[in-house]
């Protein structure tokens, strides 16, 4: 295993953290949850078709939610975040408005800027650069199709354009989340 500084190196340049890492970290949130008796809930994981198996041979995964977002909102999204140094709360000063253009719909996500409180102390990750955020995109790109390709096969991938902010975003992750559990694939 790599040493938090490798680690962190790694995350710096954008690139992924070896799979044998990332599965023993989810195994070990899997397994507090499977022992609370609560399902779980994995954001961003997993990034690698390796990992989608493995994840898929030692959890029952019952939906796997797609959110896909064009990929000038993407970069906007990561060279927009702020993060306080007070209070370590996030925040993103992006503020989208791209129309509808070649087939894409119109994208429109408002910033999330900070209280007064925090304006003073706003500060940029060391890896939130337009080199880094580039390479981190190209990995995912190369990388995600594979994972969409495991959880398609296993019957249990839905997709979902995301074209709008929190607001208008978290009713459709319900949804999605609510057809599930209907179909008999999200836990009750």
């Amino acid at each position: 295993l790599p040493a938090p500084a490798q680690a962190a190196a790694v995350v710096q340049r954008g690139d992924l953290l070896p799979d044998a890492l990332v599965r023993d970290l989810v195994g070990a949130r899997l397994a507090h949850a499977a022992a609370a008796g609560t399902p779980a809930v994995l954001d961003g994981y997993p990034r690698t078709a390796a990992q989608a198996t493995h994840l898929l041979a030692v959890a029952d995964v019952r939906l796997a939610l797609n959110l896909t977002l064009r990929e000038q909102v993407l970069m906007d999204k990561c060279l927009g975040r702020r993060v306080c140094g007070e209070c370590g709360a996030g925040y993103n000063v992006a503020d989208i408005q791209l129309p509808a253009a070649g087939g894409l719909p119109a994208v429109t996500m408002p910033p999330m800027p900070p209280p007064p409180e925090c304006e003073p102390h706003m500060e940029v990750r060391a890896d939130d650069n337009p080199e880094t955020v580039r390479n981190r995109l190209a990995v995912h790109a190369r990388e995600a199709a594979p994972v969409e390709d495991v959880f398609r096969a296993a019957g249990v991938l839905v997709d979902l354009p995301v074209t709008g902010g929190v607001a208008e975003t978290m009713p459709l992750l319900k949804d999605a989340l609510a057809a599930a559990k209907e179909e008999g694939r999200a836990a009750a």
